[in-house]
């Protein structure tokens, strides 16, 4: 279906929804880094309601805010089905990652909570390649990406490049700029490991965040686990780990975590 009809067949759906109830958080990213899984847990509980896709992609879309009236009912109209749920929200990963999404979202609503779960940028930049590469939208070889990026993002200035493999890796300098919009205790910051590891431990303090009671029990899930052609060289990893290990001790220090296992080499 064409955008213009989904946004027509969408606009006919407002009378449905009779309410002013703004959404009250989005898991913002990290891209590739365990926003689906997060998001398919979250559908389970009763009292969350997700908008009826994942990944609605509307503060991202730059149509909607060329003026002062953004179309605020169309993105509410991803919501109509569970506006009676206590907490109401969406996933949409690339959020965390354009400049100038915070503003935008603290503009729509001042009170919006903000969930982001951050993947070892390292594997999570070979991630995105390898989705890339099986979309088509991505024609080099790893190691050759790595390098055009840097050009391609030079090309893009000033605006930001999509697939950004390593830059979008840069995560201090993403939270950072969330937290120039919204209080610290709006955000919550999650390892892709913990909520591999421990599903529900974290997943409650999801619940606590938001407010909602905790989940008494959850099946784990592998959601969007893609096959690699072959895992990612010696060289290429290398490369990366030269240009994200500044990148990856400034987060430690912004949020007081270890990452050192993020720079080690994996175990086969």
């Amino acid at each position: 279906m064409r955008p213009h009809r989904i946004i027509l067949r969408r606009l006919k759906q407002l009378k449905v929804l009779g309410s002013k109830r703004k959404v009250d958080f989005v898991i913002a990213g990290a891209q590739k880094g365990g926003t689906t899984a997060l998001d398919a847990y979250l559908r389970q509980h009763p009292e969350i309601g997700m908008a009826d896709v994942k990944e609605v992609h509307f503060f991202d879309k730059n149509e909607f805010f060329r003026n002062s009236k953004p179309p605020y009912s169309f993105y509410h109209s991803f919501f109509s089905g569970v506006l009676s749920r206590k907490r109401i929200g969406e996933t949409t990963p690339s959020y965390m990652y354009w400049r100038a999404i915070p503003q935008r979202i603290r503009d729509y609503n001042p009170a919006m909570k903000i969930v982001v779960i951050l993947r070892n940028p390292i594997e999570r930049a070979y991630s995105h390649w390898n989705m890339e590469r099986e979309r088509g939208t991505e024609r080099l070889p790893f190691g050759e990406a790595l390098q055009a990026e840097l050009v391609r993002a030079r090309e893009a200035q000033p605006n930001q490049h999509k697939n950004a493999y390593i830059y979008r890796g840069f995560y201090a300098e993403q939270i950072e700029r969330i937290w120039n919009y919204f209080p610290k205790n709006q955000t919550l910051i999650l390892k892709n490991e913990d909520l591999r590891k421990n599903p529900l431990s974290v997943l409650n303090e999801v619940c606590r965040f938001l407010e909602v009671s905790p989940f008494e029990k959850v099946e784990n899930k592998e959601a969007h686990s893609r096959q690699y052609l072959a895992p990612m060289n010696v060289q290429d990893r290398e490369f990366l780990k030269q240009m994200l290990e500044p990148e990856i001790k400034k987060l430690e220090k912004l949020l007081g975590w270890d990452c050192s296992n993020w720079l080690r080499e994996p175990k086969n």
